[in-house]
């Protein structure tokens, strides 16, 4: 029923999305809605990063399971290696369940052949793990592999499944407000007034000593 809903909002965002972009700007205080909008701009382009880094991962777990299966002589390759990689975009669950179609059909044909498949996945999923997602996550969305992990464990334990499936791009939305607002808006612009500041005191107390120096001047060269 929440897939349902989330699915059902998300075909109506879609469906007008400059409408909701408008009413969402007009939150803001008018002189930061120039902003805003630019920070909507790098949400898009993290989003699709993520998407792209998702579709990355899922086209190395299909071609890892539909290689394994070929070797090992179990049928229906190509439908489990899809499975595997449309499964892959449900986190930590999707991989679990793409075991069972193959296991499956290995009952039928040889038995002996579960235990292959089950450490072959278990194989696969220990580098998607371990390796393939930390990796490509760090190099398109910037996402370290212990923020990824608590923000499974929190959306999943607040949400259920809905918010596991929800975690990744909801941090990946946030990661870039928190960098664009919090950090580049907010405490990177304290560093920037205090430089000012500082030209500004430095500038104030030159000029008294630069009008001094011109007045002497013009006298010292009376004198000569």
């Amino acid at each position: 029923m929440q897939l349902l809903l989330v699915i059902v909002l998300t075909l109506m965002l879609l469906a007008n999305p400059q409408a909701y972009r408008r009413g969402l700007l007009r939150l803001f205080p008018s002189f930061y809605r120039r902003r805003a909008d630019e920070i909507l701009v790098e949400t898009e382009i993290s989003l699709a990063n993520w998407l792209g880094g998702i579709v990355i991962n899922c086209i190395f777990i299909g071609i890892l399971s539909g290689v394994g299966l070929w070797i090992l002589g179990v049928r229906l390759v190509l439908t489990h290696a899809l499975l595997a990689g449309l499964l892959n975009f449900i986190p930590n669950i999707g991989p679990t369940m793409s075991v069972v179609f193959p296991i499956m059909v290995a009952v039928l044909d040889a038995p002996w052949k579960i235990i292959a498949i089950l450490i072959w996945y278990f194989i696969i999923q220990q580098i998607e793990s371990y390796w393939l997602t930390p990796t490509v996550m760090a190099h398109q969305v910037s996402l370290l592999p212990a923020i990824t992990l608590a923000a499974q464990i929190f959306f999943a334990t607040a949400f259920g499944a809905l918010g596991l499936l929800l975690a990744l791009p909801l941090t990946v939305v946030a990661k870039t407000w928190i960098e664009e607002v919090l950090f580049k808006d907010i405490l990177d612009g304290w560093n920037w007034q205090d430089k000012h500041q500082s030209v500004a005191v430095t500038a104030a107390i030159a000029k008294p000593l630069l009008s001094v120096e011109a007045q002497e001047t013009p006298e010292r060269a009376g004198e000569e």
